[in-house]
């Protein structure tokens, strides 16, 4: 048993560290020496990487946010074994700590985070592919509406925990989507001014 708490632990650490690292910056940083967090809205997420860099660019950090949460959360299943009550607590757990990673990056001494929405999406992606389906369809839905990714975005990240609800059962899982989507929502909270404002630039034109 002692073997496995230090696993664990250790697998919390790594999500934590992995989900940290800023791809986003340091792409933008290589390929077009600049630092992202002083273009567009500062963020270092795919969407400001696009702004800063092109569509290249941020489709690389975009897979990179995503594979930050789909990775330990990946390794944390094998990891946990079979006992479904431990395992979902366990797996929950490494995905809130890599989300707060990408969120409150040590790199960074925690400030100038991204947003989440991604390396949220890559946890789901193995926490439950279903919810993420359906907050992805939201997602497509509301940006193809109001032409505003943080429209998607905060669409998306609304309906994820009755999401994973309906496709899961589980509480611990939905308590684990409960607290990324309000975290998602509260990192939304400049654009969601804008988006009140009529201020948001939409993602086609400036």
């Amino acid at each position: 048993m002692h073997h496995h708490v230090i696993i664990v632990l250790g697998l919390l650490l790594f999500a934590y560290l992995l989900g940290s690292i800023p791809f986003g910056l340091i792409l933008v940083k290589l390929f077009k020496s600049t630092d992202i967090r002083e273009v567009g809205s500062g963020n270092i997420g795919a969407t400001n990487v696009r702004r800063a860099g092109g569509w290249g660019l941020a489709v690389i950090t975009l897979a990179c946010d995503i594979l930050k949460g789909a990775v330990p959360v990946y390794l944390a299943g094998i990891v946990a074994g079979d006992d479904m009550s431990c395992k979902e607590i366990w797996v929950s757990l490494v995905a809130l700590s890599a989300f707060c990673g990408h969120l409150f990056p040590v790199y960074l001494k925690f400030k100038t985070g991204g947003k989440g929405v991604a390396t949220a999406a890559g946890c789901f992606a193995v926490l439950s592919w279903p919810a993420l389906a359906i907050s992805l369809l939201v997602f497509i839905l509301a940006v193809m509406l109001s032409k505003r990714v943080s429209m998607g975005s905060l669409s998306a990240a609304a309906v994820l925990p009755a999401a994973v609800m309906w496709a899961q059962r589980s509480m611990t899982l939905t308590g684990c989507a409960l607290i990324i989507s309000a975290l998602v929502i509260y990192r939304h909270r400049d654009n969601i001014r804008r988006l009140l404002s009529g201020a948001e630039p939409p993602l086609w034109g400036k």
